[in-house]
Formats: C-alpha cells, sequence, structure tokens
C-alpha cells in the first residue's frame, strides 16, 4: 500500500492531488515571493538576487533571472552558473527542473514538468502528474519555447524560437518546431 503524502508522490512522478492543503501553501509561498520579485525596481539588482537565492532551490554567484518570472514552488529549480532568462519566463517545477552552466533563455519561454492524466475521471478531480526537466551546459532556447514534462536537452544545443519540445533532445545539435524535431549538429 502506497503511504506516501502528496507532496512525496509529487516528487516521485505519481499521480497526486494538487489540491492538497500543503502544495497549496507551498505553491502560495512561491508565488508571493515572485510577486515581491517582480515587483521590485529592476535597478535593485542585490534585492533581486537575494529574493531568488531564497524562492529557488540551488543558485549560483553569477546569474540574472528578469522580470517577471513566475514558478510553483521554486525550491525544485536548480541553475548553473551563468544563467540568464529573459522576461516573462514561467517555470511549473512541481518537479525537478535543472539548468547547467551558461544557460541562456529567451522571452516567454515555458518549462512544464505538470501534466494531466487522459483519462477524465482523473484529471476531473484535479491529479496531475510532474516528470523531470533538465537542461545541460551552454544551452540556448529561442523566444516562445515550451519545455514538456520529462525532457533532457543536451549540451551545446540550441532550441529554435517557437519550439515545443515534447521529448528529449540530444547534445550539439540545432532543434527547432512543433514537435521540436534537430534540424542539424552544431
Amino acid at each position: 500500500m502506497n503511504n506516501l503524502n502528496e507532496k512525496e508522490k509529487m516528487l516521485n512522478g505519481e499521480i497526486y492531488d494538487a489540491s492538497d492543503e500543503l502544495l497549496i501553501q507551498e505553491r502560495e509561498n512561491a508565488k508571493d515571493l515572485c510577486f515581491e520579485y517582480n515587483h521590485l525596481l529592476p535597478s535593485k539588482i542585490d534585492e533581486r538576487k537575494i529574493l531568488i537565492k531564497k524562492l529557488l532551490g540551488k543558485t549560483t554567484e553569477n546569474f540574472h533571472i528578469e522580470q517577471p518570472f513566475y514558478c510553483d514552488y521554486g525550491y525544485n529549480i536548480e541553475i548553473g552558473e551563468n544563467f540568464y532568462t529573459n522576461v516573462n519566463v514561467v517555470i511549473l517545477d512541481c518537479a525537478k527542473v535543472i539548468f547547467g552552466d551558461n544557460v541562456f533563455i529567451a522571452p516567454n519561454c515555458g518549462f512544464y514538468t505538470a501534466g494531466h492524466p487522459f483519462d477524465v475521471e482523473q484529471r476531473n478531480k484535479a491529479l496531475e502528474y510532474a516528470y523531470p526537466i533538465t537542461v545541460g551546459n551552454n544551452v540556448w532556447i529561442g523566444a516562445g519555447c515550451s519545455i514538456l514534462p520529462g525532457v533532457t536537452i543536451g549540451d551545446n544545443t540550441v532550441i529554435g524560437a517557437g519550439s515545443v519540445v515534447t521529448k528529449d533532445i540530444p547534445a550539439n545539435v540545432l532543434a527547432v518546431g512543433n514537435p521540436c524535431k534537430v534540424i542539424r549538429e552544431i
């Protein structure tokens, strides 16, 4: 018998109840921090870094996250050295989202670990699942990309603007499209 609580189920990639009180509280905490972050003056770099370090699970010293920035929990996000996101990035981090070093993310990108069951009865009960996303080192993600649950993007890869990444993308390639496919090696 499964005696895991809803948070443990979420972190284990199992179907879980997103309306669980603990998960609601943790999302509200993260959203409050995002609200505070997004309303700081852009010139308040030190204050912004302090809030991001409080919000995210792992940070480095050299990173820059443009406002606005949104996430679900924050503690499941790990960023490497020299990390940059442009405006309006959304990370639904119900599972781990790990970014390597030298990752550059263009505006309006989303990283979505959460999904909902195809079974209508489960879906209508607000049940969901979450699978981790991993982005390697030296990756550039173009504007307006969606990275879906369970995806890994290899080192030195470029994801073209507007792509919907539904499956793993290997290292050292240019990939683009909906669904995102490898165009050529780089």
